[in-house]
C-alpha cells in the first residue's frame, strides 16, 4: 500500500509521524493498515508539482485526456476484489453496494472521456471581425472555457468511491485539463489509496505530466485547511457537512486571492404529498417511502427527511402506516462509529423538542453502530417557529409535518433553506391545482421530482445535484453529471489574435469538427 502521498513517478512512505488507521463498523473494529498525515513539506511539494504539471496538462489534446480518464476506469476495474473487499471493511456496506458504486464511478470517467473526446464542451464562440460596420468597427473576437489551474477534492464519507478520489468531481477537474490533489478521507484511506494507485498507474501509461495527480492522507482538518490556503490552489470540490463546506467556503473567501469552492452539503429533501394522492395510495406510498428513508441506513444526501402534508384523516392514516412500514425494516450499519454518534445526537436534539410527536422509535437492541431508524410528526405552526426542526438528521430518520391549509404548506415550503431536491407525490391531474406550492418548491431545490423518491441521482447531461445554500455553494451549478465540467473552467476571450496561434476550437478551419456558434450561428 502506498502511504500518504502519491505523484506520477513518486511512490513512497510519507515522512510525517502521525499516523491512524480506519475502522470497520461491521466488526466494530480497528483494521490493521496504519496510514500517515501528509506533512506541511509534503503539501507544498504537491501543490508545486501540481502547478508544473498545469502548465503542460491544460494544453494536453481532449483524446489524449479521453485516453487517460477511459485508463483510470480500467485500473479501478483491475483492482477487483482487493477493492472491494477493502471498501466493505472501512464502511460496514455489503458488496452489492460496492459494486455497484464502483460501476457508477466507471461510468462517470467514461461519460467524461467521451465529452472531452468530442471537445464542443469548451463552448466555443466567434463573433468575426468587422471592420467596415458603421458607427464602429468590429474586432474579432472568440471565446471558450479553459481551466482554473491545481485543484483540491475532498473525499466524501458516504461514497468512498463515486465521490471520492477518483469521483465526480476529480473526473470532471482531470477532463477540465485540471490538476488534482485530493484530500482522501480518513474513514476510507484504504480504499482511498488503492484508487489513487490507479490513477498513477493511468498516468504513467498514458504519458501524463508529473504531478497530475496526488493523494494526501490526513485524520484531521490541517491537511486539508493548508491545502485550501495555498496560494497556488485556484478551485476546491467538497462533499459533505454544511459545517465542513462552510469552513471551506469561509477560509477560500479570505485568502488574498479568493478561489470558488463547490460544496455539495446537507438537505433534507422536502416531500409534498397532496391530499387526493394520500385518500387513494395510502398504504403504497408509505411502504415506498418507510423504504427510501432506510436506504443505505438514511446516509445519502437525498434520503427524504421531510414530508409535507395537509391535515386530515388521509393524513393521519398515512403517518400511522409509515411508522409501521419503518419499524418492519431491520436496522443496518452505519459508515463509522462517530456518524452514528451524530445521528442519535441529532435525533435526539429534534425528538426532545416541544410539540414534536414520535410516531415510529426503533428501540429493540441492535449491533454496534446500527442504526434504529424514526419517524415524527410536528405541525406546520411549530415547525415554523422552531428553525431546530429543520436540522438535518442525517441516517433512517424522517419528519412529517402537517400544515392547516395549502397556504401553511406553501409558507412551510418557502421558509426551507436551500435543498438539492424537492418532491411532489400527486394523483392524476392534482398537482395542477397546487401551482403556489410547487412554484415555492422550484424555489428552494435544485432538483424536482413528480411521484418518485428522490434517492437516486442519475449521472447524466440533464442532471442538476445541488441547489440553493446550502444544499450547496453555488446553485448554478451541479456535482453530478457531465455539466459539472463548467466549475473547473472559465470563459476566456482572444481579440485580434493570429489564427494559427489561437487554440484549434478557436482556429477558422475547426479541424476538431466541434460545435461552435460563429456569428450567433450553432453549427460544425
Amino acid at each position: 500500500m502506498i502511504s500518504g502521498k502519491n505523484t506520477i513517478g513518486n511512490k513512497f512512505s510519507a515522512k510525517g509521524t502521525v499516523t491512524y488507521t480506519t475502522f470497520n463498523p461491521e466488526l466494530n473494529e480497528e483494521n490493521g493498515t496504519v496510514f500517515t498525515e501528509a506533512t506541511s513539506d509534503e503539501i507544498n511539494e504537491a501543490v508545486a508539482l501540481s502547478s508544473e504539471a498545469f502548465k503542460e496538462f491544460r494544453e494536453v489534446s481532449g483524446e489524449r485526456k479521453a485516453a487517460f480518464l477511459n485508463t483510470i476506469a480500467d485500473e479501478i476495474l483491475a483492482l477487483d476484489d482487493l477493492l472491494i473487499g477493502t471498501y466493505c471493511s472501512e464502511t460496514g456496506l455489503p458488496e452489492g453496494r460496492a459494486k455497484g458504486e464502483r460501476g457508477r464511478t466507471v461510468g462517470q470517467l467514461r461519460s467524461f472521456a467521451k465529452l472531452v473526446a468530442e471537445g464542443s464542451w469548451v463552448e466555443a464562440t466567434i463573433d468575426k471581425a468587422q471592420p467596415n460596420r458603421e458607427p464602429m468597427p468590429r474586432s474579432d473576437i472568440r471565446k471558450m472555457l479553459i481551466p482554473l489551474g491545481p485543484v483540491v477534492v475532498f473525499g466524501a464519507s458516504n461514497f468512498p468511491l463515486a465521490y471520492s478520489t477518483a469521483g465526480g468531481d476529480t473526473a470532471a477537474a482531470l477532463a477540465s485539463g485540471c490538476p488534482v490533489i485530493v484530500k482522501s478521507h480518513p474513514m476510507h484511506a484504504g480504499t482511498g489509496e488503492l484508487v489513487a494507485s490507479a490513477i498513477i498507474i493511468a498516468a504513467q501509461k498514458t504519458k501524463m505530466p508529473n504531478g497530475v495527480f496526488s493523494n494526501l492522507n490526513s485524520s484531521g482538518i490541517e491537511v486539508g485547511q493548508q491545502l485550501v490556503s495555498h496560494p497556488d490552489v485556484k478551485a476546491v470540490g467538497f462533499t459533505g457537512s454544511i459545517k465542513g463546506g462552510r469552513a471551506l467556503l469561509d477560509l477560500a473567501s479570505k485568502r488574498e486571492e479568493p478561489i470558488p469552492v463547490f460544496a455539495e452539503m446537507g438537505s433534507i429533501n422536502p416531500v409534498v404529498i397532496l391530499p387526493k394522492a394520500l385518500e387513494n395510495r395510502n398504504e403504497e406510498i408509505a411502504k415506498t417511502y418507510a423504504g427510501s428513508i432506510t436506504l443505505g441506513t438514511g446516509q445519502f444526501c437525498t434520503n427524504p427527511g421531510l414530508m409535507l402534508g395537509i391535515k386530515g384523516d388521509s393524513l393521519s392514516s398515512f403517518i400511522n402506516n409509515l411508522s409501521q412500514e419503518i419499524m418492519e425494516i431491520n436496522p443496518s450499519c452505519m459508515l463509522h462509529p462517530n456518524i452514528k454518534k451524530g445521528y442519535s445526537s441529532n435525533k435526539e436534539k429534534v425528538v426532545s423538542q416541544k410539540n414534536v410527536s414520535v410516531t415510529a422509535n426503533f428501540t429493540s437492541e441492535v449491533k454496534n453502530n446500527y442504526a434504529e431508524q424514526a419517524i415524527v410528526s410536528v405541525t406546520g405552526k411549530y415547525f415554523l417557529e422552531n428553525p431546530t426542526l429543520h436540522l438535518e438528521v442525517f441516517g433512517p430518520f424522517s419528519m412529517v409535518v402537517q400544515c392547516e391549509n395549502e397556504a401553511e404548506l406553501e409558507n412551510v415550503i418557502s421558509n426551507l433553506e436551500g435543498q438539492l431536491t424537492g418532491t411532489v407525490i400527486s394523483d392524476e391531474n392534482e398537482v395542477a391545482d397546487y401551482s403556489n406550492v410547487i412554484s415555492a418548491l422550484q424555489n428552494r431545490v435544485g432538483r424536482i421530482i413528480f411521484n418518485g423518491v428522490p434517492t437516486g441521482v442519475e449521472v447524466c447531461e440533464s442532471m442538476v445535484h445541488g441547489g440553493p445554500y446550502p444544499a450547496s455553494t453555488d446553485s448554478r451549478f451541479t456535482a453530478v453529471g457531465i455539466n459539472s465540467i463548467k466549475r473547473w473552467a472559465r470563459p476566456f476571450s482572444f481579440q485580434d489574435w493570429p489564427n494559427d496561434l489561437l487554440p484549434k476550437e478557436l482556429q477558422d478551419e475547426n479541424l476538431l469538427s466541434v460545435f461552435r456558434t460563429v456569428d450567433g450561428i450553432r453549427g460544425k
